[in-house]
């Protein structure tokens, strides 16, 4: 069961209003790596890790948290989009009609001067960004990229604004973003050490082992050969091998009916 609280977890409220601004936090909000990726992606490891309670309860904890970031982050949407222009009365002022040319036109024309789903270009979030593998360890991976493309925005974000309201909340959220990095980065660790390095660890016997830890080189670059002879994290050695001859043979498929290539004579 979830409660709402109508007090925000931290600040979030710009010193001035910025339609452009409120377009880039779009990003943070509805792209690939924004916080609703973060929010259902944690929720639905935690509410599939039966049996690990410890880990259960730290997805249940962050991926709450980020509903949280997720309304600090419309909240500072809303209040950037205050006063925007949006009317052919606007355009007669050519400061407001520039704001309009660099403003997401969804803001007004569908949300109403609002905050939304969708990136800075009006492409919608989907639900194709959430992980939630069922395996502890993948998922602990996929959470320290998550929270570190999302700092890496986060960052940008900051450098685009000299706005000290705006860049606030962001330093709150950057700190956040290094616990959570640091402590599915712990987490990991410990999976790790129960469950093995390799996803998933059980196939070992099966697979074909003699190219389990060969680097091989696809391109005119070397730079690969350096991992030769390097002991890999689950204590085997890389070995390197140049330019690998194809194994497949070519492919000799049985011709289709040609009243479906539509190429009959």
């Amino acid at each position: 069961m979830f409660t709402h609280t109508r007090k925000l977890q931290y600040h979030a409220k710009p010193n001035h209003p910025d339609a452009m601004m409120a377009r880039r936090f779009q990003e943070a909000l509805g792209g690939q790596w924004g916080e609703t990726t973060g929010m259902m992606s944690y929720l639905s490891q935690g509410w599939a890790a039966s049996g690990d309670e410890k880990y259960k309860d730290l997805l249940l904890d962050t991926g709450t948290e980020e509903i949280g970031h997720v309304e600090m982050i419309s909240t500072m949407i809303q209040y950037l989009l205050e006063d925007a222009p949006f009317s052919g009365e606007d355009q007669q002022d050519p400061k407001k009609q520039a704001t309009m040319a660099a403003m997401d036109p969804e803001h007004a024309l569908v949300h109403g001067l609002g905050p939304s789903l969708n990136n800075p270009n009006g492409a919608a979030w989907n639900a194709g960004y959430v992980t939630g593998s069922g395996n502890l360890v993948a998922d602990m991976r996929f959470n320290v990229v998550r929270e570190s493309q999302a700092r890496l925005q986060v960052s940008r974000l900051y450098y685009m604004t000299e706005d000290e309201g705006v860049r606030d909340m962001l330093k709150f959220l950057m700190a956040r973003e290094t616990q959570h990095q640091l402590q599915f980065m712990k987490a990991q660790e410990e999976l790790e050490e129960k469950y093995g390095k390799i996803v998933p660890g059980d196939m070992g016997d099966i697979e074909h082992s003699e190219f389990a830890h060969t680097v091989m080189s696809f391109s005119d670059g070397d730079g690969s050969k350096a991992f030769e002879g390097q002991t890999a994290k689950d204590g085997q050695k890389f070995a390197y091998q140049e330019h690998p001859e194809a194994m497949g043979g070519v492919p000799e498929f049985k011709p289709a009916d040609p009243r479906l290539k539509n190429n009959q004579g």
